[in-house]
């Protein structure tokens, strides 16, 4: 892409919006345009065209994508319903949209036969998207790394994080290489009609999780069983944690306990020439929250 184009980036302020915005701006030639609610409080870097607003305000998104020639789309919605008004957005102004789906989408099925409710929403995004005429590629990622910052105040509290399924293997994906395919995606040829599998390079359980940011921090860490039950009063009387992901949250570690163990996929390397990053550098990257007031941020 040149130095005339314009890409928006919603969700500008979450874990993957950030990072997208970052390399960007090291990468792109062109003007970088980032939707937030708040301004004011953004904290984005200098030379990002910043705009307020959200998906859910058609007025704003509409002046948003206004001269805008690609879009980073995440969803931040618990279903599809504003779905068919957003797409039909996107396509009126931008011809490009690369969008953050999620892991839970299967393949090859109907939105309205996925399994996961997540992924049925995402699926159904995915197929507006689809049906749109845009240029479009789907990002899957496999479970973020940045969800573990959940066991944050338990860090700090002492040696011990406790939780439910504390053996469910996870290939956990550092948000700087989602970026990274992102942009990619945004700025390069080669990738329309695309659906990326993203997983970082390793599968970790929970508990061995726990053991690696404990060895970063050069502390003991170990991980402390909960039943279900007790995870679930625990995460409820949580008020950083949204009530609505409790039951998909625990429902969803019972049923990857039960499936076999993740694929681990070499996508990030494909795309980018690098390979994805480690667990352990993830925590690097965060060591500082895990030492200091940290606020979760579940907007990704």
């Amino acid at each position: 892409m040149t130095a005339t184009t314009t890409i928006l980036v919603t969700g500008a302020t979450g874990n993957v919006g950030r990072q997208v915005v970052s390399q960007l701006l090291a990468a792109h030639p062109g003007r970088v345009r980032a939707l937030t609610r708040d301004p004011a409080t953004a904290a984005l870097p200098d030379g990002v065209d910043v705009r307020q607003g959200d998906l859910a305000d058609p007025a704003a998104l509409d002046a948003a994508l206004k001269g805008a020639d690609a879009v980073f789309l995440m969803w931040p919605f618990h279903d599809a319903g504003p779905a068919p008004a957003v797409v039909d957005a996107l396509t009126w102004h931008a011809g490009r949209v690369v969008f953050l789906s999620s892991g839970a989408v299967q393949e090859g099925v109907a939105p309205e036969r996925q399994p996961h409710p997540v992924g049925r929403s995402h699926a159904r995004v995915e197929q507006l998207i689809e049906r749109s005429g845009l240029v479009w590629t789907h990002l899957r990622p496999s479970t973020f790394a940045a969800n573990t910052l959940w066991w944050a105040d338990q860090v700090r509290a002492g040696d011990v994080v406790s939780g439910a399924y504390g053996a469910v293997p996870m290939a956990l994906l550092h948000e700087a290489d989602i970026a990274a395919v992102t942009v990619r995606a945004l700025t390069e040829d080669g990738h329309h009609r695309a659906a990326y599998a993203l997983t970082g390079p390793e599968v970790l359980t929970q508990a061995e999780q726990v053991r690696v940011i404990g060895e970063v921090l050069g502390r003991p860490l170990r991980w402390r069983e909960l039943s279900r039950e007790e995870a679930r009063q625990r995460l409820l009387a949580d008020d950083s944690f949204p009530d609505s992901f409790v039951e998909p949250l625990l429902d969803g570690y019972a049923a990857m306990l039960d499936a076999p163990p993740p694929a681990v996929s070499r996508v990030v390397e494909a795309v980018t020439g690098a390979p994805a990053r480690t667990y352990r550098s993830w925590v690097a990257d965060h060591a500082a929250d895990f030492s200091a007031d940290f606020s979760a941020d579940f907007s990704r």
